[in-house]
């Protein structure tokens, strides 16, 4: 780690002013390389501290408690790079290629779905070969666009449950509230039976109370 840390160093103590366009380029696909090296070692890394119970010998029971505190990171930032280390873990096409610096993290965070365990579950039901989508996507990750490989990420999983997801009971229900200048309050809304029975039922509470 000390290598890494003077090499940075002197990243950082370069001056930019004086190259040219090309030169500038250059040194950003050299660093946007090296950014995805780094960030694949970090997955990794989280993952196998994971596996070992790491965050406890600082008193934390998950990896995730532990990248928020000490890392900082959000509580969305510390989920998904918990997860992006599981899912590299079951795809090594996608996770050599992130070593190699060609794949990005996000690129991983857009994949990793396919590995949670209801999906995998889905999947082998229908006689899908991980290992080859694991292949496919890699290829797509490192050779089209990123919407490309989004879409696909998208079609699998909906491929995965035709039947989509349950209809949301509340979908129907609408509850308008106006609070007018003197005060008066106007209401409007349509509630589906289940709706309208909790509103009532919660109404008549109120009137009993007083």
């Amino acid at each position: 780690m000390a290598g890494l840390t003077e090499a940075l160093d002197g990243l950082a103590a370069a001056d930019l002013k004086p190259l040219v366009g090309p030169v500038l380029l250059d040194r950003l696909r050299g660093l946007l390389t090296a950014q995805n090296r780094l960030a694949a070692e970090v997955a990794r890394t989280v993952r196998e501290c994971e596996l070992n119970g790491a965050a406890e010998h600082d008193g934390l029971k998950t990896m995730a408690s532990w990248l928020r505190g000490h890392a900082r990171l959000s509580a969305a930032a510390a989920r998904q790079l918990v997860h992006n280390g599981r899912a590299l873990e079951q795809l090594p096409a996608l996770a050599a290629a992130h070593a190699a610096g060609r794949v990005t993290a996000e690129q991983v965070a857009v994949v990793e779905p396919i590995t949670r365990p209801d999906n995998r579950a889905a999947a082998a039901e229908r006689g899908v070969d991980l290992a080859e989508i694991d292949r496919v996507l890699a290829g797509l990750a490192t050779e089209r666009p990123h919407a490309e490989l989004r879409m696909a990420v998208h079609r699998h999983l909906a491929w995965l449950d035709q039947d989509g997801p349950e209809p949301d009971p509340t979908e129907g229900r609408t509850l308008r509230l106006a609070t007018h200048p003197d005060g008066h309050l106007s209401f409007r809304g349509d509630l589906d039976p289940v709706g309208g029975e909790k509103l009532q039922t919660a109404l008549e509470a109120l009137v009993q109370a007083g």
